[in-house]
């Protein structure tokens, strides 16, 4: 799937007047500008307050969110009067951080508090079995975290048996509420709350500063550390507040007190200075292997150790579980790519739905986005244990399409389902599974007929000259630090740069390359591209989507470049884009427009020109094309793979996406082969 560059064009005069009054380098300022800060009022409401002492300005009143104060007046009678209050959380990492800091706070302040969260095979949120269980235990006071808005049974049972319920939640509430005492959730469409974009720990957070009466400063010194890696692993948009709870987090993280956290912290490996990307790759993923491969409850033991000793222990156990969920997760998509191997029309649908046997339900959303970001299409998966009928499964999306919205339109398939618009969660019994793809499928059919473009795409912040990447203006981007969803590291376009050589690394499993272009060399990194499938040669010019970072060796520093994606100088991206939905209209029997099919059918001449620029290598699609030494659709490109494919004379991987002529095939008729002849057919 090609992946749109969107590439902004900041107004100059914009750029020249934040650079100038803010202190900024051009490219601080042009990246701001690209993303819609252009005025000195949207840069301060941006960067927010950056004296640690003085938390006003970059946090809005708790209070504003709908039920806040309900909730506290409960909880605080609730601790006042030693009731057994129990904070009932959900089992990912922002479930776990979440309970650990409001069941501590509570804790802290004199309350008689338990916690509970499910364990996976529970599914997520609360569930009637446990809401009966903690009644007999005495409990009288039920707190969620991080779910609970879908929980409209359970609510009517916490009032059967006299339990007082309090919902913080920052998932989408379905058209009615839950019967509970309070109901804080910013989403909810009566809350009049500036901020809405909260990860659960985060709202936790907000609810710890309204019991403190309203000052976030407690609040995010205490417990800021675990609500930032709960922020950036619940991949929520990392502005505004979000922005803020994880600058403070990260900075509270290089001395924190919570002896989990640095027993997990020297276990990982990781130094400082600690980034929002270390938290969102290195800690949260351990945190989240709890619940996904063992218990959550080791993970919240783990965040409310109180002995080095306790959180050692605890620690060397998510560490150990979180190799085995990469094992697990590894398994997973082997299996995915034997099912594309056997069938790959699984790949040609706007949405891809794949069912598996035995996949462990802890791995199955890290799988599903790492799909998103090989196929550059939503992705659906879902599995069912042995002998059971149930299928369980996770999306992800990119944008273009909402996870919610699309599960809302199949939910008559479904016995229960939750999320927001990047990701969700559901379940169905097996013989519906036919069904809800399809009902799938026609979602996204129908968002297509609406126009609503459905493409990954990869924001670029303009194009600069290769001069402007100077140290100084590249240490410069520091500033807008820290990078996440919603402010991701700054992408810029470099254009027609020269290849001037190629380097392999690590024996060939990542690309190095020397480029020059404006008089200015610099060098640029290609993680998981390999040197024998590069598809460009020395000499040639492209088009490079490049982060700059700094190389500090010897003492001495440098700019580097990480390359997020290259083409070939000269490829019309709208022509490509609509050349591969033509070509995905055509595999899926969709009714094309006729003056396009004699331009789609290749000649002999179309397919003597791609058997020749294969080579030996294996290439991408897109590498390939890019070797070609004629001018040729798209479409009728990727067709003619296919119709190599189908003749035996090539091998196209459609799940790797890498193609290679097959040595020895012996020869075939290509106007035997079914595509071509079903584009015959059509004329």
């Amino acid at each position: 799937m090609i992946k749109k560059w969107l590439i902004n064009s900041p107004d100059e005069n914009a750029v020249k007047e934040l650079s100038a009054k803010g202190g900024l380098t051009s490219l601080a300022a042009r990246t701001l500008v690209s993303a819609g800060i252009d005025t000195m009022d949207k840069a301060v409401s941006f960067f927010g307050q950056q004296e640690e002492k003085d938390f006003d300005m970059g946090f809005s009143d708790p209070f504003l969110i709908r039920d806040m104060e309900r909730a506290c007046e409960l909880l605080n009678e609730a601790v006042d009067s030693g009731e057994l209050i129990c904070v009932y959380g959900d089992y990912d990492c922002d479930g776990v951080t979440a309970t650990a800091v409001l069941s501590g706070y509570l804790t802290d302040i004199g309350g008689n508090v338990i916690t509970y969260i499910n364990e996976r095979s529970e599914g997520y949120g609360m569930n009637l079995e446990a809401v009966k269980k903690l009644s007999e235990r005495g409990v009288s006071l039920i707190v969620t975290v991080d779910n609970g808005i879908s929980a409209i049974d359970e609510a009517a049972l916490c009032k059967e048996l006299g339990i007082t319920l309090i919902i913080t939640d920052h998932h989408q509430p379905r058209d009615i509420l839950p019967e509970a005492a309070a109901v804080v959730d910013p989403h909810r469409p009566d809350c009049p709350s500036f901020y809405k974009d909260y990860c659960g720990c985060g709202l936790a957070l907000k609810l710890i500063a309204a019991m403190e009466g309203g000052d976030m400063e407690r609040a995010v010194e205490q417990y800021s550390d675990l609500a930032a890696i709960a922020t950036v692993a619940d991949v929520v948009p990392l502005t505004g507040e979000n922005r803020e709870i994880v600058r403070y987090g990260l900075h509270y993280l290089e001395n924190t007190e919570n002896e989990g956290l640095r027993a997990l912290i020297e276990k990982s490996g990781l130094k400082p200075p600690y980034t929002s990307t270390s938290a969102a790759f290195t800690l949260a993923p351990r945190i989240n292997a709890a619940g996904r491969i063992g218990s959550p409850s080791d993970a919240l033991k783990l965040l409310m150790s109180e002995t080095p000793e306790e959180a050692e222990e605890y620690a060397e156990k998510v560490c150990a579980l979180n190799s085995e969920r990469k094992e697990y997760e590894n398994k997973m998509i082997a299996d995915i790519a034997a099912q594309i191997k056997a069938d790959s029309t699984l790949l040609d649908g706007r949405v891809l739905v794949f069912r598996g046997n035995g996949w462990h339900h802890g791995v199955i959303g890290i799988a599903a986005a790492r799909c998103v970001e090989k196929f550059g299409k939503p992705v659906f998966l879902m599995s069912a244990d042995e002998g059971e009928t149930e299928l369980r499964g996770s999306a992800r999306s990119i944008e273009g399409l909402n996870v919610f919205k699309a599960l809302s339109f199949a939910e008559e398939t479904l016995t229960k389902f939750g999320g927001h618009s990047g990701a969700g969660g559901f379940s169905l019994e097996a013989d519906k599974f036919p069904m809800f793809r399809q009902k799938l499928l026609e979602y996204a059919d129908i968002q297509a007929a609406e126009g609503i473009p459905c493409v990954p795409v990869i924001q670029v912040g303009g194009a600069i000259s290769p001069s402007e990447l100077t140290v100084q203006g590249v240490k410069g981007l520091t500033v807008l630090e820290p990078f996440g969803e919603g402010n991701p590291r700054p992408v810029f376009l470099l254009q027609g740069c020269r290849i001037d050589d190629i380097i392999s690394l690590s024996n060939g499993a990542h690309t190095k390359l020397s480029v020059s272009g404006g008089g200015t060399q610099l060098t640029g990194l290609m993680f998981g591209t390999k040197t024998d499938e590069f598809p460009l040669k020395r000499g040639d010019e492209a088009n490079l989507l490049i982060s700059p970072e700094i190389n500090s060796f010897g003492g001495k520093e440098s700019v580097s470049l990480r390359i997020t994606d290259i083409r070939r100088k000269g490829l019309n991206q709208q022509k490509l884009i609509a050349a591969e939905e033509t070509y995905y209209m055509f595999r899926r029997g969709e009714k094309l427009d006729g003056r396009l099919i004699p331009l789609m059918i290749p000649e002999r001449a179309d397919l003597a020109a791609v058997y020749k620029a294969a080579g030996r290598q294996r290439l991408s699609p897109m590498g390939l094309y890019s070797r070609l030494e004629t001018e040729m659709n798209y479409c009728k490109f990727l067709l003619c793979l296919d119709i190599f494919s189908e003749t035996g004379l090539m091998e196209f991987d459609r799940c790797a996406e890498k193609v290679h002529i097959i040595p020895g095939a012996p020869k075939a008729n290509t106007d035997l082969a079914p595509t071509m002849q079903r584009l015959k057919a059509l004329i």
